[in-house]
């Protein structure tokens, strides 16, 4: 029997491999591109960064370091230079199919890092399978720009799975429905109308502001901003106050909101302060052709009528007075069902003379006589008629 060589007993003792194998290696060298193994066969593996990752700019050596541990798979036995040729991304890609698929007839919910903002949507990476999450999946609202998703590590399920044509579509949008019914179920077992919540703008627009009360949105429509007049909300308001409201009204998923708390209610006291008769001041708020409207308080209002401006004949208020100005008159009506009150300024100037219709004794009796003389030749001519 011929004695072995050293060459040869050293080979007999290193393990035979196959392309597609599965093995285990342990890193000894690493390059920013490259990766080395010892495979236990008698050439080591080598692994590209292509092969390691479908990740962009990646340098290996700030992720695997000599000493490491790791399970790749055989691409080539001998790729020409006496090399081993591995893959550890497909290796992953094998292993991440079966977990998508896992995840998604079990409905999981996945995180993941955004490794891209495409045009149309998101990009992210779980276990080596890149996963799309279209533009319209991402929120539950429309969003034009998702730069700000990138490099955020996100929750989402799939919602497609096609390994065979590679299609792996996430959906980020159902997860914020569920979670926003769930919060705004909460919410609405937890308030009643009448309670103060506190509330943050989500949105100004002309006839309203929408206050996120944390579980849904509530409407504070314009006519509850203030117990006084408010022509613009955007003039009051901006995203981001945050407001203490009056839940006015829920019906169903609806909420009516209101900054018209009762204590401050100014007709509570109106009655006493702004009687018939009283002398009262206040600022010229707006002018119709039929009178001004006077503010006297934050909220109340009362009427000028054209009529009432002066002893002269006034055409319309603009002709005498101009928004802001600041006008003196007395409460000639108050009616606190209706909200309304009348003032005037001729009421409050001093009564013009009398003029004298009998100038003397004579002219007196002289019409006393001439009514007497007409009233003879009326009963006269009743008489004749008869």
């Amino acid at each position: 029997m011929s004695e072995l060589t050293f060459e040869q007993m050293l080979e007999d003792s290193l393990k035979t491999i196959h392309t597609g194998e599965v093995v285990e290696g342990t890193v000894i060298d690493v390059k920013p591109d490259e990766i080395v193994l010892n495979i236990g066969y008698k050439s080591d593996g080598i692994l590209t960064k292509n092969e390691y990752t479908n990740e962009p700019n990646v340098d290996l050596t700030a992720i695997v370091k000599p000493g490491d541990k790791m399970e790749v798979k055989v691409l080539k036995v001998n790729d020409g230079e006496g090399q081993v040729l591995l893959t550890y991304k497909r290796l992953a890609a094998d292993r991440g199919n079966k977990r998508i698929e896992e995840a998604y007839n079990n409905n999981e919910v996945l995180t993941a890092k955004v490794s891209q903002v495409l045009d149309g949507g998101l990009s992210v990476v779980v276990e080596e399978i890149r996963i799309f999450i279209p533009a319209s999946l991402v929120s539950d609202t429309y969003e034009k720009d998702l730069s700000k998703y990138a490099g955020q590590e996100i929750q989402f399920v799939i919602s497609e799975y096609n390994p065979k044509r590679r299609r792996y579509i996430g959906d980020r949008k159902q997860l914020l429905v569920a979670e926003k019914a769930e919060l705004q179920k909460k919410l609405l077992e937890s308030i009643h109308e009448g309670d103060t919540v506190e509330g943050t703008v989500k949105n100004v627009t002309d006839f309203g502001a929408f206050i996120d009360l944390g579980g849904a949105d509530g409407l504070l429509h314009i006519s509850e901003m203030s117990w006084g007049r408010v022509e613009n909300p955007k003039k009051v308001f901006k995203v981001g106050d945050v407001l203490n409201v009056l839940i006015k009204e829920i019906s169903g998923t609806k909420i009516a909101l209101s900054l018209k708390f009762e204590d401050q209610n100014p007709w509570k006291d109106a009655a006493q302060k702004y009687a018939i008769g009283n002398v009262v001041t206040g600022k010229v708020a707006r002018m119709t052709d039929f009178g001004a409207f006077i503010e006297l308080e934050t909220g109340i209002d009362a009427l000028l009528h054209v009529s009432q401006i002066s002893r002269e004949h006034i055409d319309k208020p603009a002709d005498v007075l101009k928004t802001g100005e600041e006008v003196t008159a007395k409460v000639v009506d108050f009616n606190e069902e209706d909200k309304k009150i009348s003032l005037s300024i001729k009421a409050m100037l001093a009564p013009e003379p009398k003029e004298e219709v009998v100038e003397n004794k004579e002219d007196a009796d002289a019409d006393v006589v001439s009514v007497d003389i007409e009233s003879v030749i009326a009963n006269e001519s009743e008489e004749e008629n008869q």
